[in-house]
């Protein structure tokens, strides 16, 4: 069995995937500073999911409580436990949140994940797996998003540290030779998912009769991801280590290309579905109408997004397949399980 760390583990994707590795019988160690971004009480639960799966199976698990930024705690971490795959899933997230504390962005995933680098070279791991995002491709107008086009333009301070993500990850994987995979998410929802993103904002507003906010008029797009579709790509890419990609220096422009062992992939469903569509299949599950209020775009916003997987599916083999539908049914079913009793 390989050692996985795992940074954000009692994030959203990475408790989903540090509970998958576990059912898979792998070691894992999961960090996570817990800060108060949304609940902590939300990151907490998560947890005990976790360890409650973890004494099911007898697995060989541990939880530290850690900050990115601390370098002489994360480097004892690495030296104790001398894992052999990390997966960098921590940040600081939120496309709105970055217009208000700009700072905490720089803090957590570029100074953050440069302490990862550096623990990731001196400690001679086998493979690094790291969170980027859809939002790297900014303004782009081109449909779907494909990791050839050009990503110059981002619109969000979270954006551009995660395409900064996607630069230092290359520069390391080329200077000290170690494989490293980014891993662009388009909208990633499901059971125990972000309250500050649209699915748990809807559902909660419908639930409790409050009005909805619906920006750009409803005029919007999305590439709607379920988590379970995530989480197999996530982990098929951990066993797989980037390898360079150059087939001749003519193509050393295209984005998704380096001479490096560092590859660059999306996951995303493939498919777009209008925000009034998925509203409607909410309001259906949820046996409820939105109280609809139409709000102008919001700064850092995009109108639409919708990913070109066809990478990622040469690569690992990547089907998603849960649809819209059944996604939504599987998020409802836990949030009336879980906000049930709060």
């Amino acid at each position: 069995m390989e050692r996985f760390l795992v940074t954000g583990g009692a994030g959203f994707i990475g408790a989903a995937v540090v509970k998958e590795l576990l059912k898979r019988r792998h070691n894992v160690i999961n960090i996570d500073n817990l800060n108060n971004y949304y609940s902590i009480q939300l990151k907490k639960d998560r947890l005990k999911d976790i360890e409650k799966v973890s004494n099911d199976l007898k697995t060989n698990y541990e939880f530290i409580n850690l900050n990115l930024q601390d370098k002489k705690e994360l480097n004892k971490v690495f030296s104790k436990n001398k894992p052999t795959i990390v997966l960098n899933l921590a940040a600081q997230a939120g496309v709105r949140y970055s217009i208000e504390n700009p700072y905490s962005y720089i803090e957590s995933n570029i100074s953050g994940f440069l302490n990862v680098l550096e623990a990731c070279r001196n400690n001679k791991i086998k493979n690094l797996v790291y969170a980027s995002s859809s939002s790297v491709y900014g303004v782009n107008s081109k449909l779907p998003f494909s990791e050839v086009d050009p990503v110059n333009n981002q619109i969000s301070l979270y954006a551009a540290t995660k395409r900064s993500n996607e630069l230092m990850a290359n520069t390391y994987s080329h200077l000290y030779d170690f494989p490293a995979t980014g891993l662009r998410f388009f909208t990633v929802y499901g059971p125990w998912g972000r309250p500050d993103m649209a699915p748990m904002i809807f559902a909660k507003a419908i639930l409790k009769g409050e009005s909805l906010n619906i920006y750009n008029k409803g005029n919007m797009r999305r590439d709607f991801t379920y988590i379970d579709d995530v989480v197999d790509a996530v982990i098929k890419c951990a066993f797989k280590a980037a390898t360079p990609n150059i087939p001749n220096k003519d193509q050393i422009e295209n984005p998704s290309h380096s001479y490096s062992p560092h590859r660059i992939f999306n996951i995303g469903k493939g498919e777009q579905i209008e925000l009034e569509d998925f509203i409607q299949i909410l309001e259906k599950k949820l046996g409820k109408k939105a109280k609809k209020i139409l709000m102008p775009m919001q700064s850092g916003d995009v109108k639409e997004t919708l990913s070109d997987c066809k990478a990622l599916q040469e690569w690992i083999n990547y089907r998603p397949t849960t649809s819209v539908e059944t996604g939504v049914t599987k998020f409802i079913d836990w949030f009336k399980e879980y906000y049930g009793n709060k």
